[in-house]
């Protein structure tokens, strides 16, 4: 029997000691009787390519990672404004499309309206959504239908995201 596998997402790939961040959450995996699959771990030479083809060698690899995944855990700590990663998004969608479990964590433990300026709109006269939920009703859907969601009201350092991402290995 082989081992199951889990896809490693979130923006953890852009932080500035991404590879630690990923050997280390691979090595959390193991210690559960996981393989972890961290975006980074594609070994590709961009050298020679554009940077639009680039993005795409690096999409195609992602997306051959999560086809051998058996589930992914997603880092959902807000990026980049009051919502998860939008790449991060897209995989969870990605895998819920392919009917595997989906599993969250966020670092920001309040709700995704109280992330967002405005109380019915925002500055820009837009709806806000208001379903007493972490993120976009679509990704806490997901997450809903298949795995599960994991909140703390943390700072965003190295040992608080191994400390949730090591609470949803052992919920798994």
């Amino acid at each position: 029997m082989s081992t199951p596998s889990i896809y490693l997402a979130g923006p953890d790939v852009f932080w500035p000691n991404a590879i630690e961040l990923g050997a280390a959450k691979k090595k959390l995996c193991q210690r559960y009787g996981f393989t972890g699959l961290f975006p980074l771990d594609n070994s590709l030479d961009l050298s020679s390519l554009s940077p639009y083809q680039a993005g795409l060698a690096i999409y195609r690899a992602n997306i051959e990672l999560m086809n051998r995944c058996d589930l992914i855990i997603a880092n959902m700590t807000p990026f980049r404004g009051p919502s998860m990663d939008v790449g991060t998004a897209f995989e969870m969608g990605y895998l819920t499309a392919l009917n595997k479990p989906v599993w969250g964590y966020s670092l920001d433990g309040r709700l995704y309206s109280d992330r967002i300026d405005g109380s019915l709109t925002d500055a820009e006269g837009f709806s806000i959504e208001r379903f007493d939920m972490a993120d976009n009703l679509m990704m806490i859907g997901a997450l809903e239908q298949q795995g599960g969601l994991i909140t703390k009201a943390h700072s965003e350092t190295l040992t608080n995201h191994l400390t949730l991402f090591e609470q949803v290995l052992k919920q798994l």
